[in-house]
């Protein structure tokens, strides 16, 4: 059987989105069920039929969803509405919109590199570096008995 030209092809849209926390550890399987809940619970089994929803790619913080052209708006709406998948608590934040899914990777943001940053001086005070996120760092002092909160701006994590 041939393939049918792009011509006669259904259009699809795809959708990227960000899921919190970023440590929620999920697969694309137990994204598409989480997602395809909120689709049925919305917009019904002929809704969700016709939005033709999948999840085509997943890595640990992001999600891009293909759906029919045309139910772009109604499919955020329902992944607005997840509050959990796989049984653990999360939430899916839409980004943007494409029609490819090159377009989209490339709108995901590079992590910062944790293997640059081993071992800090603040303030005369030596700290290891433990985790990154995207917005967070996560810094421990070796021997103390209590803990500093510390702040950082995107100017100061780029200078240390």
């Amino acid at each position: 059987m041939k393939p049918l030209p792009p011509t006669l092809r259904p259009d699809k849209r795809y959708v990227l989105g960000r899921i919190v926390p970023h440590d929620a550890g999920l697969d694309g399987k137990e994204l598409y069920y989480g997602i395809y809940d909120a689709v049925v619970s919305l917009f019904g089994d002929l809704g969700a039929a016709n939005m033709s929803m999948s999840v085509v790619f997943s890595d640990c913080n992001w999600v891009i969803i293909r759906c029919s052209r045309g139910s772009e708006s109604e499919l955020k709406t329902a992944v607005a509405t997840v509050n959990q998948a796989g049984g653990k608590k999360c939430a899916i934040r839409c980004v943007a919109t494409s029609g490819t899914i090159a377009a989209l990777k490339r709108k995901i943001p590079q992590p910062f590199p944790a293997k640059e940053l081993k071992d800090v001086e603040i303030a005369d005070m030596k700290y290891s570096v433990v985790s990154v996120s995207q917005e967070k760092v996560d810094l421990y002092q070796e021997g103390i008995k209590h803990q500093d909160t510390l702040y950082f701006t995107r100017e100061d994590l780029e200078e240390l």
